[in-house]
């Protein structure tokens, strides 16, 4: 079957927004243009309303409370609010000292987790950076094993950005409740795609943003829980005092609007949705590991998002790869981290050689992918391996039976 190119594959970066969706947000941008913060007219009360709305929808999809949703510009906004603003709340000594508590978070988190947390090192908190097993995850029982008398905050990514490993998260919420230490997690890449209850899950603090599920980019929100255990916050953006003084600053109502809607259709098309994305994730894996050699999947073989894979390919440079590709739009790595060449940090950090991390490819699949833009995609990237391969004396080596590890290479 023909189709389309180019190809996007990179739905771990972003999605395509939802053609529904942006219908809901349309009369947000001229008809109900109103500022919900004007109580005075009907212009404000319409916008009010649709936040409202919007505000009860992404409570439902997390099973929260619509009072425990503070809309925020996305997840990276998110994650610094819930992790700074916590460590500020429960600091055990005043800022300017030191020994204010300790952090746990793990060496693979995105950026927008590990930044905050190199901050809160300079301001006198200590961190642990665990580090996580050959296959990605992080446990309860890491966890547990770093954790000390002034534990105040663990923050644990739901999945992984690059790999989608599942991390315990359910056990390692409830560990920290019972030690009396304020759980986040970021759940940029899970929401929408999985099953979430924040109060089953044991979770304190939860980040999402709207892109990530067929919504706009530059929305996203917090979730923080209200009840058993109540938790603060210091807030780091002062000014009106919207979002119950958490996060002041003009509401974008569209992008709001759109995250709720985004929302609304994951919860209704989760189930089979997450099995159809199941079904091309293993079309991809079974169709590249049954024709080429030496590749690896990388990641839990399990415990992983249905929708996304990495997979590196030895004697391949993953720059090259991609350019043989380039009507197939994938990724070496998260999107944040995609204008650097230096090998990808997450999968060096589950052990995995420069070789085989420069020749990594994340693979996301989404919504709007189609089983025909799969297959269209596995014989191109086979293709383009073979030719690579067929440059490479290294690969000719290792057909030898040479082992290319145990070769001292001379300077010249």
């Amino acid at each position: 079957m023909a189709v389309d190119l180019p190809i996007y594959l990179d739905n771990a970066a972003t999605t395509r927004t939802d053609p529904r969706v942006v219908e809901a947000m349309l009369p947000y941008f001229t008809q109900a243009f109103g500022n919900p913060g004007s109580r005075n007219h009907s212009f404000g009360w319409e916008s009010e309303a649709g936040v409202d709305t919007a505000r009860q929808q992404v409570a439902d999809l997390i099973g929260a409370d619509r009072k425990e949703i503070i809309f925020t510009s996305g997840a990276t906004e998110s994650n610094n609010l819930a992790i700074k603003g916590a460590a500020s709340m429960y600091a055990k000594a005043p800022a300017g000292s030191e020994k204010r508590g300790h952090i746990i978070t793990a060496m693979h988190e995105h950026k927008a987790v590990l930044d905050p947390c190199k901050r809160l090192q300079k301001e006198g908190f200590d961190v642990t950076y665990l580090q996580p097993g050959r296959d990605g995850l992080i446990t309860a029982k890491m966890v547990e094993e770093a954790m000390r008398d002034d534990t105040i905050l663990v923050t644990i990514m739901w999945a992984n950005n690059e790999l989608g490993t599942i991390n315990e998260i359910p056990e390692i919420g409830k560990l920290c409740h019972d030690r009396g230490a304020v759980f986040h997690t970021d759940a940029t890449q899970w929401v929408g795609k999985m099953p979430t209850d924040v109060n089953t899950d044991n979770i304190d603090l939860l980040s999402l943003s709207a892109h990530k599920m067929y919504g706009p980019k530059g929305v996203g929100a917090l979730y923080v829980r209200r009840r058993k255990p109540r938790v603060r916050l210091t807030a780091f953006q002062e000014g009106g005092g919207q979002e119950r003084g958490f996060r002041s600053g003009t509401l974008n109502v569209p992008g709001i609007v759109g995250l709720g809607k985004a929302c609304e259709l994951c919860a209704a098309e989760m189930d089979d949705e997450r099995e159809r994305l199941l079904a091309l994730r293993k079309k991809v894996e079974e169709g590249i590991t049954s024709k080429l050699d030496t590749v690896q999947v990388n990641g839990h073989a399990d415990k992983r998002l249905p929708h996304l894979t990495n997979i590196s390919f030895g004697f391949v440079e993953g720059e090259s790869l991609m350019m043989a590709t380039k009507e197939i739009a994938m990724s070496s790595g998260s999107a944040c981290t995609s204008a650097s060449l230096e090998p990808s940090y997450v999968l060096k950090a589950l052990g995995v050689g420069d070789d085989l991390a420069h020749s990594s490819l994340r693979i996301s699949m989404g919504r709007f992918t189609t089983e025909a833009e799969v297959d269209y995609a596995v014989d191109k990237i086979v293709a383009a391996v073979e030719k690579l391969r067929e440059l490479s004396p290294l690969y000719d080596m290792h057909n030898e039976g040479i082992d290319i590890t145990k070769i001292e290479w001379q300077a010249h």
